[in-house]
């Protein structure tokens, strides 16, 4: 187990340790898993989104599993309310005091399952939880433990008995990371496993480890001004796209820099960004960032299949083969 990070350089060892640890246990999406680890080591939230029956919860639940940390998970339901969540102040008698009772909320990966499922003003429980890492009940206020990271899960096409997720919300998450189905190869692989004995997944990395890691990605990796002027660009070059209403906010310049960084880090172990890291991860920063026009996909094909992201990918590629890249 990977107890301590003091170089830079580990964390790509430390990220492939986890991914092939999850990868034992899930077919395919190591992708999907590796941006998992970017979010965790800058601090960030990830949406992940799909077709019913691809492993979302799956996923997010062995990733966590695999880390030293304190899991929590929130089944999302329409009854759901904000106290189940952060937790509620309660009478004891023997003290004749009131105490706090904490809820799911007090962990350092939480897991909710079909978050659009539960209503507003239970949603809205979250925003202080994502952006300020704190809990604040009958005026009283509470710090989160380091690192928090929110793994939500959204159905793509499920519209009864749900709510939307607002903009402020959704511009909380660093990632929204499309899970689609797999090939037919990777489909029989998950099928033979089913008829093996199941292993028991392993936590490979402690906690000490990960608040390094974190540490590590804010502090020493650096972005030269052209690649700051890049983000930049890129961000709001999103709010020139034809029928995008609203493009990206500094939020989302902020969130592109920090997940350029942890790809440096993953991916390579490197101290440094370049042009090619923000271009890797701008799809996931952005593409739930963007409110199109009303509109837009009533003549698309993908309109009829209830889900626009293969449109989301092409805008966003043709805006960002619009920008020139820096030397």
């Amino acid at each position: 187990m990977i107890k301590s990070i003091k170089e830079i350089s580990e964390i790509k060892d430390v990220a492939d340790t986890i991914t092939s640890e999850v990868q034992k246990h899930v077919v395919g999406f190591g992708d999907i898993t590796r941006s998992l680890i970017i979010a965790l080591l800058v601090g960030g939230h990830v949406l992940m989104e799909g077709f019913p029956g691809t492993g979302k919860t799956l996923l997010a639940t062995l990733f966590a599993r695999t880390l030293g940390l304190e899991v929590g998970r929130i089944q999302s339901t329409s009854d759901l309310m904000p106290s189940d969540i952060t937790g509620t102040r309660i009478y004891n008698p023997k003290i004749q005091e009131f105490e706090f009772k904490a809820g799911p909320i007090f962990g350092n990966v939480i897991v909710v399952d079909e978050i659009n499922r539960a209503p507003p003003k239970t949603q809205s429980a979250l925003l202080e939880c994502m952006q300020e890492k704190q809990v604040s009940v009958d005026g009283f206020s509470s710090k989160l433990d380091i690192p928090f990271m929110i793994i939500a899960t959204k159905n793509a096409i499920e519209f009864e008995g749900t709510f939307p997720l607002p903009e402020a919300q959704l511009d909380r998450f660093l990632f929204r990371l499309i899970m689609e189905y797999l090939d037919e190869s990777s489909e029989i692989e998950i099928i033979r496993r089913k008829t093996e004995k199941a292993l028991d997944i392993k936590t490979v990395v402690e906690k000490s480890a990960i608040v390094n890691a974190m540490s590590l990605i804010h502090t020493e990796i650096k972005a030269g001004e052209n690649v700051l002027e890049y983000i930049s660009e890129v961000v709001r070059g999103t709010s020139n796209i034809p029928r995008v209403v609203l493009g990206g906010s500094p939020r989302a310049s902020v969130g592109l820099l920090y997940a350029a960084k942890g790809y440096a880090a993953v991916t390579e172990g490197r101290k440094y960004i370049v042009p090619d890291d923000v271009k890797a991860v701008a799809f996931e920063v952005l593409n739930h960032r963007l409110l199109l026009r009303q509109d837009t996909l009533l003549d698309s094909p993908e309109a009829r299949e209830g889900w626009g992201i293969p449109y989301l990918r092409k805008i966003l590629s043709d805006s960002l083969d619009g920008i020139a890249v820096p030397i």
